[in-house]
Parts: structure tokens; C-alpha cells; sequence
């Protein structure tokens, strides 16, 4: 797996990267023995860059990166977030970015990683009830200490993107991206380019739903947070699994599944975007990262764009779209 720079002030990664929320939360059981193993597979794999947060488990899903770490510190690359605050029992609090939360956070996170620093610190969400300059301010005084050594935003709009750039530099932004979620064409990719910020893109196969897995919701765990989200339910499942089938359909021209036709579009998109897509299974990680071998043409993309129209998607990212900073 290539290594490919992330933003313009020095960290570089391997050009796919590894969600490793899935793991943990909110997609059902966990195997953290299955987990382990697809975490050494990605390495063998070239890969390095794996992504966690505070609010994965909650806490789980850092110390199962913690875990995996001993020994292979160096070969890693760890990015992790705060700002969602959740209770020990998973309850879902607030979106916090007061300074103080800050340290605290970043304190328990490398606590629970079993590391010194961490290579990347994202803010999750913005917490509009603070001012940017405020929170990235305190993320800036953890580089200084020497916590952390690179800063990100996720979910950001680009104002506020701008106004925390002039603060403290921002190596990165992480925000939804594929076929079924290019919000980002409207503003946010060309504010990164022109302020030399790399772009993470999570959720590249729409949690799950690009890879045509799934038929009906009874395809998910009960306890699957996916069974919550509006593009899941009833009528826009329908109207976006047709949608699905007619990637899959180039896709077996391509001789290619349909999730590596996904990750490969979203490839294509720009070298200075970074892909982490979610597993805890090996056979889907070499699936996926097979992808990066694919190359589509300009008529690839063309036919994509008629089959899967922006904004064609039915349903919202989320059922509260008042999270997400624009």
C-alpha cells in the first residue's frame, strides 16, 4: 500500500487506512480476537494508519488499539478523536469542546492506548456552543507538550475549518465521503486543497450498504445502529439497494465486487484523499484494499455518475443532522 502525504505539514500514511470503529460499537457483536488478527493483517498488508476515538466502545475500541500496539508502535500510526462525550453505560451526553475536556481526554486516550503521543488528534464534532479558536487552541498546547503531534477536524464546514487553521495547522480533515454521501464536492474539498489540509474520507462504502451485503434490514444485527439511520429504513432502502445494483452491474464488467468499484471511485476523486474503510473480517479487508489496483477510466466515472447521480441517494447521513458542522 503506497504511502501518500496527508496534509501539507508533514505526516504522511499508507494511501487506505483502517476504520476501526466497527470493531467495538455499533455494528453488532464484538470479536476482539478476529479484530486482533485483522489488525496484523492489515499490516502485512502495508497498511498503517488505523483510526479510532474515545467514543467507540465507549473506550473499548482504544484499548483493543492499545492492545494490538505493544510492540508495533512503530509501525503504526494512531488517529483518535474526542469531543463526543458519552457516559461508561454508552449514553450519548454532548458534543463538548471546552478546553479542559480537551485534556482530559487526550490524558485517558493515550492512557488507554499505551502510548506517549498521538500522531493524530481530531476534534469528532464541533461543539458550536464554543468557539473554534478556543478548543483548537488547547489542541495546539498538547503538540506543544508533545501528546500529540498532528491536528484534525471531523464533520467541520469550511468557515470553521478556515478560522481553526489560523489557530494551529490543520493536517487533516475527516468527513463522509463515497458515492452516496458528496457533500464535500459542495465546499469543504475545495477549502482543504486551497489551505493544504489532507481529507480522510470515512464510511467510503455507506456503512456497508455500497458493498451490496445487504437486502433487507434483516440482513443486520438487532442491536446494528444501522437499523436507526435514515438511509436503512423501509422506503429509502428500496430506492437506494436499486441504485446499488446498478453499480454492481459495472462492477462485473470490471471484473471487481462492488464495494472495490466504490473505494476505487472514491480513489479516483484525488491523491490527496485517505480512505478508511471499516472491517473486522480479513477476507473484507483483501477485498477492500484490493481496490487500490483498480483503475477506472474517464468513462468509468461517467457511467457512475449516471448510475449512482449525486445526491440521488434517498434519507439523511444521519437522523440528527444538527451534529454535522456546515
Amino acid at each position: 500500500m503506497n504511502k501518500v502525504p496527508l496534509g501539507s505539514q508533514g505526516l504522511k500514511v499508507s494511501r487506505m487506512g483502517l476504520g476501526c470503529m466497527g470493531m467495538s460499537d455499533f455494528y453488532g457483536p464484538r470479536d476482539d480476537q478476529e479484530s486482533l488478527k485483522t489488525l496484523q493483517r492489515a499490516l502485512d498488508l502495508g497498511v498503517d494508519f488505523f483510526d479510532t476515538a474515545d467514543i467507540y466502545g465507549p473506550f473499548t475500541n482504544e484499548e483493543l488499539l492499545g492492545k494490538f500496539m505493544q510492540g508495533r508502535r512503530d509501525k503504526v500510526l494512531i488517529a483518535t478523536k474526542f469531543g463526543n462525550q458519552r457516559a461508561p453505560d454508552g449514553k450519548f451526553l454532548r458534543v463538548n469542546g471546552e478546553p479542559d475536556y480537551v485534556y482530559q481526554c487526550c490524558d485517558a486516550s493515550l492512557k488507554r492506548l499505551k502510548i506517549d503521543t498521538i500522531d493524530l488528534y481530531y476534534q469528532h464534532r464541533v461543539d458550536n456552543t464554543v468557539p473554534i479558536e478556543d478548543t483548537v487552541g488547547a489542541m495546539a498546547k498538547l503538540v506543544q507538550q508533545g501528546k500529540v503531534r498532528y491536528l484534525g477536524l471531523s464533520e467541520a464546514g469550511s468557515e470553521t475549518i478556515r478560522r481553526a487553521h489560523k489557530v494551529h495547522p490543520i493536517s487533516a480533515l475527516q468527513t463522509e465521503y463515497s458515492l452516496w454521501s458528496r457533500d464535500p464536492e459542495n465546499e469543504i474539498l475545495k477549502t482543504t486543497r486551497e489551505l493544504g489540509i489532507g481529507f480522510v474520507a470515512y464510511s467510503p462504502l455507506g456503512r456497508g450498504f455500497l458493498t451490496g451485503a445487504f437486502k433487507s434490514l434483516e440482513d443486520l444485527a438487532p442491536d446494528d445502529w444501522r437499523r436507526k439511520n435514515p438511509r436503512f429504513q423501509t422506503d429509502n432502502f428500496q430506492k437506494n439497494l436499486d441504485l446499488v445494483e446498478k453499480v454492481k452491474s459495472i462492477a462485473v464488467e470490471k471484473k471487481c465486487t462492488s464495494a472495490q468499484l466504490a473505494l476505487a471511485w472514491v480513489m479516483a476523486q484525488g491523491q490527496d484523499i485517505v480512505l478508511i474503510p471499516g472491517t473486522r473480517k480479513i477476507s473484507r479487508l483483501e477485498e477492500n484494499f484490493s481496490a487500490a489496483d483498480i483503475q477506472l477510466t474517464t468513462g468509468d466515472l461517467h457511467r457512475l455518475d449516471e448510475a449512482f447521480p449525486r445526491d440521488a441517494v434517498a434519507g439523511q447521513r444521519y437522523p440528527d443532522m444538527s451534529m454535522v458542522n456546515r
